[in-house]
């Protein structure tokens, strides 16, 4: 019998075969307690749900487990640094305003992460459209757009 893994985080985790067709979104929260994957539709239409899976964003909450086999989660709380400090795009949020209520927030900032890991032409125009597909309720992208422009300047000195 072949025994599936998958990384979560950095941290190698063994998947259990009755977990394999099991929603990503609620292995994550029920079995994990990452929890900061927050379950807006339900039906991969938000972008709340988002995590990034081999560093490309992906709707937890219409991808199975089975297809995590052999490959890299990132949630929200694995962007954090160890050290419990915050990254530079999650206090780029908190200092451009861009929380808000915070429910679309983990989506928001996992996409923006993936769009910067991954693009070199930063631009408001190129942030909207990466962003698209994630949607907030409580309105004000303006301060979102700000925050991952604030944020590209890390992300171009590390590159």
């Amino acid at each position: 019998m072949k025994i599936n893994y998958t990384t979560v985080n950095g941290k190698k985790i063994r998947l259990k075969k009755q977990d394999l067709q099991r929603k990503l979104i609620d292995w994550l929260r029920e079995d994990l307690d990452l929890t900061g994957t927050k379950n807006g539709c339900g039906i991969g239409v938000c972008g709340t749900c988002t995590v990034l899976l081999n560093r490309q964003p992906v709707r937890s909450c219409i991808t199975k487990v089975e297809k995590i086999i052999d490959k890299e989660i990132l949630t929200i709380e694995g962007l954090a640094y160890p050290d419990g400090s915050l990254h530079p795009l999650q206090q780029a949020f908190i200092d451009a305003g861009a929380i808000q209520c915070g429910f679309c927030t983990p989506g928001m900032i996992l996409t923006a992460h993936a769009f910067l890991l991954h693009n070199k032409k930063i631009n408001r125009d190129n942030i909207r459209k990466a962003l698209a597909a994630n949607i907030c309720r409580c309105t004000g992208y303006q301060q979102i757009i700000d925050a991952v422009m604030l944020a590209a300047k890390s992300y171009s000195r590390s590159k």
